[in-house]
Order: C-alpha cells, then structure tokens, then sequence
C-alpha cells in the first residue's frame, strides 16, 4: 500500500511542471487527484500522462466561482478532502522604476489571492488529519533584483503556513510550506525567455552557484510535497522546507 492509498487530493495548477509531476506522485502513492489549470489542452495533456485515478478540473484559482465549481466536484464525487497542494502560481519579473499596474496585479491575484481562496473554500471539506502543503519559494528569502513583487507574494504564502496553523489548531488541520528554488519547468523558462543561449546561460549560472551542482528537476520537489502530505510529517505544521540544492541556505 501507499502512503497515501485511499487519499483523496487537490492540486492546483497540475497541468505541468511541479503540479503535474506531484499529481502524479500522489497516484502512485495511492491517491485520487484532481488537478486543476487554466488551459484544458494541457490539462487534458496532463491526465492523459498520469493514466488513473485522476480527476480534471479546468479553472483559474484567482476566480472564485471556478474554485466553487471545483469543490462542488469533489463534494459530489469523493466527499472530502484529505491533501491539498495549493501550487498554482505564476511568476514575472520587473526592476522597481518599471513595475505597472497589470504586472502587480497579475501577481497579487493568483499567488496571493488564489492561494488564500484555495484554502479557505476547501475548509469545509478538510477531514481531520488533512495535510495542505503552499508553494513558496526561495525568492521569499532572497533579494533577486527584478523580483520585488514575486518575490513578495510568495513571502506572503511562506506567512500563510504560519499564521493559518494558529487558525486552525484543534482542527487535526496541518499546513506547510515547500519553498523550491530553479526548477526546471515550463513556468520559469517561460519567464526567462524563448532564446535557448539566453536559457542555456542562465541555467548554468544558477547550476553553479547551488551548492550540490545542479538546478532541480519537479520530481525533486514532488517527492517533498508527497513527504508533507503523508503521516510521516504528521508533526510537522507551520513549517517550511527548502528544495534548492541549498542556493537560500548559504
């Protein structure tokens, strides 16, 4: 049996990079996952890749009616939540001087916003011992330059699992963050840009700087967010854990 046999998950944003390869993680421990994405080719991509006990939701955790429409979903076919990976997130730059109007507001709305009303819609389906795992990252504790307002959004989701674990005690209701640092992933090539030197050089400087070598993969942190959902964290809330080939470390 898995960890996770009979659990029944929400993921966020699961139709590619670390969402998908951690829906697909939570199947193989046992889970029945429903992923959500904004855009239904990829989200039907992304199913067709994990082949079982999966469930697609198409919508925009920044939209209040589509996350109604996903727990009414789960509500009527499973009943309850027992694992939530709040992941959906989007990520742009802009040095301070240039920041407009549509890059802060495009921040703030999924990774703040849509992070606050994932969760608090899913309350009344959290069943006792439910494990909900938030996607920070290192940039929360950095100072990348042309990352002020990312960065700072995901502050705020690093502030989440804290404050939220006071919330809820004696809910049985665990809450952690999972801060990854370069990932390789659709989402951050895309901001890094299409030009495959410009990606090559970047890759390599941040390669060089971790300290054990290399850039993460999704797997990486897959495996970490699968280790919070599990009863082997069941001691564990209110805290954060770094997947960064130790870049925030030292």
């Amino acid at each position: 049996m898995g960890k996770l046999e009979g659990k029944i998950a929400v993921v966020t944003g699961g139709n590619s990079g670390i969402g998908l390869a951690t829906a697909e993680a939570f199947v193989v421990e046992g889970a029945h996952v429903f992923v959500t994405g904004r855009r239904q080719a990829e989200l039907d991509a992304a199913v067709a890749h994990i082949g079982k006990n999966v469930t697609p939701v198409q919508g925009d955790v920044s939209k209040p009616d589509d996350l109604d429409r996903l727990y009414r979903q789960v509500k009527h076919e499973k009943g309850k939540i027992d694992v939530l990976f709040a992941n959906a997130g989007i990520g742009d730059t802009a040095r301070l001087g240039e920041l407009t109007d549509k890059h802060i507001d495009d921040l703030l709305s999924i990774n703040i916003k849509g992070v606050i009303l994932t969760v608090q819609k899913a309350l009344p389906l959290l069943a006792p011992g439910a494990s909900v795992i938030l996607n920070a990252s290192i940039a929360a504790s950095k100072g990348f330059a042309e990352w002020s307002v990312y960065s700072a959004t995901k502050a705020a989701v690093r502030s989440f699992a804290r404050t939220w674990s006071a919330d809820l005690k004696g809910r049985e209701i665990r809450i952690n963050a999972v801060s990854p640092g370069v990932i390789y992933t659709p989402g951050l090539t895309g901001v890094i840009g299409p030009d495959e030197t410009q990606l090559a050089a970047y890759f390599a400087q941040t390669a060089n700087i971790a300290p054990i070598g290399r850039n993460g993969v999704p797997s990486d942190v897959a495996k970490v967010v699968s280790f919070l959902a599990c009863d082997d964290s069941r001691f564990m809330t209110g805290s954060e854990i770094f997947v960064d080939g130790g870049i925030a470390q030292i």
